[in-house]
């Protein structure tokens, strides 16, 4: 991260390889959140076409969807113009692959209409393994609220934990709040001060990182997962999590976070993200409504179950496949004709 070597490292590791397709899984600050080594890691696509290496792109979010006020990046007005210049330029050069993968419908549009790209395919995030249907808690004395991430630019909690405090006192159960995650890069030391601010408030864990075995009980322990947000720059990869172990959820009222809902099948019990009152009125619906939030866990499980991850795999896979079609030096991986028919009805159902 943020090393000025990525490029030649990884340039010299595809040669060495001897790699048909390189797959970047990339966002704008992938590669390091100084300006320098950030442009340069995205140059390597186009670097590598240059090579003659086939390249496919999965860009989770686009210079356009990005706040870049929120995401504590600048607040400058000038250097907003540099950066959405220079991102647009960056832009140019990822599309050099030859295919660009993003998540939403919308990132697709804007690179067509824009950049005029003919080479942007709508593939979904998926979902992570899906385990068995939990159980929806039901403990009458107790609820649980979970938040999850990197905090400190669009994502804070003051609002949350203002929430809790006024939910302790509109009902009988006892209200425990979970902030499980770290600081985000850009604001190290914001996790510290918010619990230094609210020292004497009771039942608030902050987890600090959590190791990728202790994540299921994360969200298992948990009623309803909060989305503190006030803007989003893509994809959402905690909402499917919570999806997948079958939680409610509750979701910020803005652009890209609602679309993504509204096209994969979730759904959220939402708020206005700059009224903390809207947050607090939310939390209550499902805390005091064991119907509703049932409802709201079963149809996030359902829609984590639709998109698993080995599918995803799968289209990526037959993109390869039709990439690669005229390189017979190596056998790609076979289909069953009635599994190939599938995934090529989803796949050209992706590239509409």
């Amino acid at each position: 991260f943020n090393s000025y070597t990525n490029l030649f490292n990884i340039l010299r590791s595809v040669r060495k390889s001897g790699a048909d397709i390189v797959l970047f899984n990339i966002h704008f600050l992938s590669f390091g959140d100084k300006k320098v080594p950030a442009a340069l890691g995205l140059l390597l696509p186009f670097i590598l076409k240059l090579m003659g290496v086939k390249t496919v792109v999965l860009l989770h979010n686009i210079i356009e969807s990005v706040d870049l006020d929120a995401a504590g990046i600048t607040k400058s007005k000038l250097l907003t113009r540099i950066f959405k210049f220079t991102g647009t330029v960056l832009t140019r050069f990822i599309l050099s692959a030859d295919l660009v993968a993003v998540t939403l419908s919308q990132y697709v549009d804007i690179l067509r209409e824009k950049y005029k790209a003919d080479n942007v395919a709508l593939i979904p995030h998926g979902t992570f393994d899906i385990p068995l249907k939990p159980e929806v808690r039901t403990k009458a004395s107790e609820k649980t609220i979970m938040t999850f991430g990197k905090f400190g630019t669009y994502k804070k909690v003051e609002h949350l934990i203002d929430s809790v405090i006024g939910l302790r006192k509109r009902v009988d159960q006892k209200i425990k709040l979970v902030i499980a995650g770290t600081d985000n890069p850009n604001v190290k030391g914001y996790l510290e001060s918010v619990q230094n601010k609210y020292h004497d408030v009771k039942d608030i864990i902050f987890t600090g990182y959590v190791e990728e075995e202790d994540v299921p009980d994360t969200f298992l322990d948990s009623d309803v997962v909060v989305f503190p947000y006030t803007s989003t720059t893509g994809s959402s990869g905690v909402l499917h999590q919570a999806g997948s172990f079958g939680r409610a959820c509750v979701i910020p009222n803005i652009g890209d976070l609602k679309e993504l809902i509204e096209e994969e099948g979730y759904t959220g019990e939402y708020f206005d993200p700059f009224d903390q009152t809207s947050l607090e009125n939310a939390i209550y619906n499902l805390i005091t409504d064991d119907k509703r939030r049932f409802l709201n866990a079963e149809q996030n499980y359902n829609a984590a179950c639709g998109l698993p991850l080995d599918d995803i795999a799968d289209w990526y896979l037959l993109h390869f496949s039709a990439l690669t079609a005229k390189d017979q030096r190596k056998p790609g991986r076979q289909f069953n004709n009635k599994r190939k028919i599938e995934i090529e009805k989803r796949l050209t159902a992706s590239l509409v």
